[in-house]
């Protein structure tokens, strides 16, 4: 590990909430658990496997991202060296998009839970490891090579489930924060109450949760903020479900329990601007919704039309003015590199936004992951290098017919440098020194990282 601090961990750590709440759900059965999140605990290798097996523990699961996948899988690969007699169990989102052909490659794996963990990994530690093929949702070995039990159902009734275990997080929440500048008070964490999605969109993986849309009620939704806000102190959350206004029943009465109630959080949400009216506007500004993200992507039409549900791009503009009239922050999410996108392409996303009301921006490059639609033809549109570790939405892994790595990563940095070197993004970060001074005070005490960080990055 280098010296230098992580700067997008000391900025934006989310709890891992899919873990938590399979904890939750075991603890709830009677089962003991410990839980370890290597991303705020960072450590070299043999000390996360001496904290592992000081515990003695039965069974170990990791939960990887393709990115991280590599490194859990070293942590298994060391545990079975010392330790063979655990048993080594991976779930997560690269674990259900790659699927049980994991299990031929990486023998320091015993077995796969494949879709939502709650009950499968739940039935595999209560029957002891036996009789696995008959357990929902497994991925085991049979002859030598890997298989799947069967199709595990999702869970119908999200209410069911115990709200994720954040005692079990030894920092929680004073090691957690939200993205700079999109929270108005600290402590603040993320929260979900929804799974899955409806929509088609090429570049999204749904291999955990599937496509149906399931999600707590809305006193559910507000018992898990109060529980929050009193054994915590939790001030502010973003929900980050893809899909938080889908459901318009459940949001106005979400909206009417937080103002009946006076639930003392604030929050932040992810919605599509085809659900956003003027009504909808008014009821998450007087329930306490700070800030509104939207996934734009592109801000041309044709690439858009190739990749998810269009929307007229006049028509974004307008609603997300409304939005910002109504005194909410908007941040709008970018993705560069799609498949048939080019120059001309980028460069009409680039004025797109730069056109826009939005306060803040995220702009990722684009990543094919096992489990998005476009993944299995995704060497028909242009150069796909499949490096794990690399699959994290920060590297260009992918570069369309007609560009090269090179360009792509010169128009990323144009868009970054002229939306954020504009009057009013300084002045929008000149108001936070109130409206969020937390996250003024946080980025003072980390101003020699971030220094550091900017000078290695040339800018």
């Amino acid at each position: 590990m280098g010296s230098m601090k992580d700067i997008s961990s000391v900025f934006n750590l989310m709890p891992p909430l899919g873990m938590m709440s399979i904890a939750a759900f075991l603890e709830a059965q009677g089962v003991e658990v410990e839980l370890m999140d290597c991303y705020a605990h960072p450590a070299p290798l043999e000390g996360i496997v001496a904290a592992i097996t000081g515990k003695s523990p039965d069974v170990v699961g990791f939960s990887c991202t393709t990115s991280s996948f590599l490194e859990g899988y070293q942590i298994a690969e060391r545990l079975k060296e010392l330790a063979p007699e655990i048993k080594v169990v991976f779930g997560g989102a690269h674990a259900c998009s790659v699927g049980v052909s994991l299990l031929d490659g990486f023998p320091a794996i015993d077995y796969l839970v494949i879709g939502e963990g709650e009950n499968t990994f739940y039935e595999l530690v209560s029957s002891g490891f036996r009789g696995v093929e008959t357990i929902p949702g497994v991925g085991f070995r049979k002859d030598g090579r890997g298989a799947l039990s069967c199709v595990r159902d999702t869970i119908p009734d999200l209410d069911s489930l115990p709200f994720p275990a954040y005692h079990r997080l030894p920092d929680f929440p004073r090691r957690y924060n939200l993205p700079l500048f999109s929270y108005p008070t600290a402590p603040n964490t993320s929260i979900i109450s929804s799974r899955g999605c409806p929509y088609h969109c090429t570049y999204c993986d749904r291999s955990v949760f599937n496509r149906g849309f399931r999600f707590n009620s809305p006193a559910y939704i507000v018992e898990h903020l109060n529980y929050l806000h009193r054994d915590f102190g939790i001030r502010h959350v973003f929900f980050y479900d893809d899909l938080f206004t889908f459901d318009r029943s459940r949001v106005e009465e979400f909206c009417r329990l937080m103002v009946d109630k006076k639930v003392p959080v604030t929050y932040n949400c992810i919605a599509r601007l085809e659900h956003v009216d003027r009504e909808l506007v008014d009821l998450l500004t007087r329930s306490g919704c700070w800030q509104v993200n939207f996934g734009i992507e592109s801000g041309d039409p044709e690439v858009l039309k190739k990749h998810r549900k269009f929307m007229d791009l006049d028509d974004m503009q307008k609603k997300l003015g409304m939005i910002k009239e109504s005194g909410m922050r908007v941040k709008g999410l970018f993705m560069l590199g799609l498949p048939g996108e080019d120059d001309v392409a980028i460069r009409h996303t680039i004025d797109y936004a730069l056109s826009l009301p939005l306060d803040e921006i995220n702009v990722t490059k684009f990543t094919p992951f096992p489990g998005a639609p476009i993944f299995k033809k995704i060497r028909e549109h242009g150069e796909f290098t499949e490096e794990w570790p690399a699959m994290n939405c920060l590297n260009f892994v992918f570069v369309p017919h007609g560009m090269t790595k090179e360009r792509l990563e010169e128009l990323y940095d144009e868009f970054i440098r002229r939306f954020f070197r504009r009057p009013q993004i300084y002045y929008g970060y000149a108001r936070m020194l109130w409206r969020s001074p937390h996250s003024i005070a946080l980025f003072l005490r980390n101003l020699p990282e971030i220094l550091k960080f900017a000078l290695k990055q040339g800018w």
